[in-house]
């Protein structure tokens, strides 16, 4: 059996290759293994061994296993029994479609409440959740695309809880649309566009104007939209 915790290198987590020891090895699992699905080097639909898992990342079996019930949790991988895991499969047309229906007719409400109610310490957070200040730090474009994923879900949690409405905001968080969304596609236009989106939407935050937040959330999404519609040519 291999260690239990994985040792030192150089390569990053997104790309393959052993993982760095951290404080929490269950996190850094889940990471790599988040990293890998988000830029596609796993393939949705593809299977998942545990033990290749384990000679890639020099670790245990444990903490490989939580770390994809986690992801299974997400929606992001799929478990079957007697047979293991793999890669949940691409979102249809059809999901992609409900799921963009239903953010419009959510979210840039949610983001119009949120601005009425905005005040300094509300706004700090969202600047961070945003990933505008740490756009262009690293130098792993795959390893940058999975955190942006996260970060823009993060993102759009936060404003849904400021607008004060827990049941939507729970409605949202159960799709993990932004994790599914981000998988159709890997590309830099597809975090750059949006990061520029997300300043229009904290600049209306910063104004305390719900019209502009309402719009600008509206514009940020049906533009996402377009730009991972070309997935499904």
């Amino acid at each position: 059996m291999q260690a239990a915790n994985p040792i030192d290198t150089t390569e990053t987590a997104a790309g393959g290759g052993r993982i760095q020891r951290s404080n929490s090895l269950v996190e850094d699992v889940y990471e790599a293994i988040f990293a890998q699905l988000m830029s596609l080097k796993i393939a949705p639909g593809s299977r998942i061994t545990v033990d290749s898992l384990v000679k890639e990342f020099n670790v245990s079996h444990t903490p490989i296993r939580e770390a994809l019930g986690r992801l299974e949790g997400e929606g992001l991988v799929l478990k079957t029994h007697l047979i293991g895991y793999r890669a949940a499969p691409q979102i249809t047309r059809r999901r992609f479609d409900e799921l963009y229906e239903m953010r419009l007719l959510l979210e840039p409400h949610g983001a119009a409440k949120a601005a009425a109610a905005m005040d300094e310490a509300k706004l700090n957070i969202l600047l961070e959740a945003a990933g505008v200040m740490s756009r262009r730090e690293g130098k792993d474009d795959r390893l940058r695309y999975s955190n942006f994923a996260r970060q823009d879900a993060i993102f759009h949690d936060k404003i849904m809880e400021f607008s004060q409405n827990e049941l939507i905001r729970q409605t949202l968080s159960h799709q993990h649309a932004h994790f599914h969304i981000f998988r159709l596609m890997y590309h830099a236009r597809v975090t750059e566009e949006a990061l520029d989106e997300h300043e229009a939407i904290l600049a209306a935050f910063g104004a305390a104007d719900p019209d502009a937040a309402q719009e600008a959330m509206r514009v940020h999404i049906e533009h996402s939209r377009d730009r991972l519609l070309p997935a499904f040519d």
